[in-house]
């Protein structure tokens, strides 16, 4: 899909430029004045040269990661991470270069306060294993709760643009932090009984899958939106010439908090192990049985590390020559 948007960019851009060009002919000037004056932005602007650093480490990274995740290498995982992690922080020393000093800080001090907002662990298969077995939520339930979260982070980023605008990225980061660690009560609730009792108040309208619903449309934009602020500070304050290339890099290092979050759910799902069960096909006989009993002492451990973990880079830019916009 990312190929295919970048393509038609290219070609709006490429339609929008020949219309303006229609446009000041049309008021009289000629062919070749209407040409300078639509690219006159673009030949005053510095060309830009070609960073090889960048260029070779990208093509390492790609190289590196292919060659590791398509192999079979035990701890492959932690190996790709670890290795992008190097590569993507190299490419950053190289880029942070370009700019003064003071602006250094302040890119190091807020991307490691979105990178500890987007790598908070999850809670793994096991709750969704179990909301289907206990809660009886079905694939058609958990496929309306997955298309109401894209749907309203979008609607989220729209309505959040001004709160993001006025707020610096760690109020930001902290108010959601607080906010999202509220919103996962609820499902934490569910596996206690909280269905049942608000069930019992309501008359059965505030039962598991109205919880779920309320709870997943409130926090699906959260994380989101903690990226915008980042970007839009790239945006002002990269070089003009290096932007994409900003753009790109701090992406790759924001994408690889993704990846630690899954390494951290797996090292909690070895921790607190949650099975369904499973059965023969052919005898029907349980292979492995279900065993839910350390679930809830996963989403309590789970929420502790989404308050902790932003708080702990909050405050490590807080206290350090780091800063954050």
């Amino acid at each position: 899909a990312i190929p295919v948007v970048s393509v038609i960019g290219v070609g709006l851009a490429w339609w929008l430029q020949r219309r303006q060009t229609q446009r000041l002919v049309q008021e009289g000037f000629s062919l070749e004045q209407a040409r300078q004056m639509v690219t006159v932005r673009d030949s005053q602007s510095e060309p830009t040269k070609p960073n090889w650093w960048i260029l070779i480490g990208s093509m390492a990274f790609v190289l590196f990661t292919l060659t590791v995740g398509l192999g079979g290498f035990p701890y492959r995982e932690e190996i790709v991470f670890t290795g992008s992690m190097t590569i993507v922080l190299f490419l950053m020393s190289r880029l942070m270069r370009e700019l003064e000093p003071d602006k250094r800080l302040t890119l190091v001090g807020t991307a490691a306060v979105v990178f500890s907002l987007r790598a908070i662990p999850g809670a793994g298969p096991g709750a969704t294993w179990w909301m289907i077995d206990h809660l009886k939520f079905d694939q058609q339930f958990l496929s309306v709760l997955s298309l109401i979260g894209g749907v309203v982070a979008l609607v989220g980023m729209f309505v959040f643009r001004r709160f993001m605008a006025e707020r610096s990225i760690m109020y930001v980061v902290g108010f959601l932090t607080i906010v999202g660690t509220i919103l996962a009560l609820p499902i934490a609730g569910l596996y206690y009984g909280l269905h049942e009792w608000t069930g019992r108040i309501s008359g059965g309208v505030v039962d598991a899958r109205f919880i779920a619903l309320v709870d997943t449309a409130l926090e699906s934009p959260l994380v989101q939106i903690s990226m915008i602020p980042m970007l839009a500070w790239i945006a002002n304050s990269a070089p003009a010439n290096l932007k994409a290339t900003f753009f790109a890099v701090m992406a790759s290092f924001t994408n690889l908090a993704l990846s630690f979050s899954q390494l951290g759910t797996k090292y909690l799902n070895e921790i607190f192990v949650v099975t369904r069960e499973v059965r023969d096909q052919a005898t029907d006989t349980i292979q492995t049985p279900a065993d839910y009993s350390q679930l809830g002492e996963l989403f309590i451990v789970q929420l502790l590390l989404g308050l902790a973990l932003p708080f702990s880079a909050i405050l490590f830019a807080k206290l350090t020559k780091f800063k954050s916009v």
